[in-house]
């Protein structure tokens, strides 16, 4: 399959290439600053252009999403919106920009995270952002067909423990090649609507 992966130099993104290129896939890495092709979607003009440069595509992936972490007290409206911006209605329009462009059976697979179902302090705007893409990739679903899209909604990664894992206390963490996993079954499964928790 000709694979879009969003976000393929970060930590996840690294980790879902390199599992999606050894099943044989071909890769079209998308970020900001680095990849095959280098585009903000945040920007819907970005996004536009992005898909007008990798042509028909198979399969659309998301890896990325950024959402601002403080106490709710702090938080200004901004902060909410920056939120929605970067996570939500970024992997929103790239499914309601690439429908038209992918193939008539071709998939989306989304990132939320575990703050959608176990908040944490200084969380909000995150388990906000993941809520709304949760329920997007639902609905979405029964619209899209043959089409199909799902989510993954990780816990923190092993990997990142030393950074994050007094955020998350007592909640556990999966290993990278784990979610990896996810997106291969998303990619390459049947089902629709899902949304993938580990």
């Amino acid at each position: 399959m000709k694979i879009l992966l969003i976000g393929a130099t970060g930590t996840l993104g690294t980790a879902v290439h390199k599992e999606l290129s050894a099943r044989g896939h071909e890769i079209l890495a998308v970020g900001r600053t680095g990849g095959d092709l280098r585009y903000d979607v945040t920007d819907p003009a970005q996004t536009a252009a992005m898909y007008e440069c990798a042509g028909r595509v198979d399969a659309v992936v998301s890896t990325a999403g950024d959402v601002p972490f403080k106490p709710v007290t702090e938080m200004t409206p901004e902060d909410y919106l920056a939120a929605f911006q970067g996570k939500a209605l970024s992997q929103i329009d790239l499914v309601r920009q690439g429908v038209t462009r992918i193939a008539e059976r071709g998939s989306f697979t989304l990132i939320t995270g575990v703050l959608a179902r176990e908040p944490i302090p200084t969380g909000t705007a995150a388990s906000m952002a993941n809520g709304a893409v949760e329920a997007f990739v639902c609905a979405a679903a029964i619209e899209i067909a043959p089409q199909r899209i799902n989510a993954v909604s990780p816990t923190v990664f092993t990997e990142s423990l030393s950074y994050y894992g007094n955020y998350f206390p007592g909640m556990g963490s999966v290993d990278l090649a784990d979610v990896a996993q996810v997106y291969v079954r998303s990619v390459e499964g049947a089902q629709t609507g899902q949304v993938y928790a580990l």
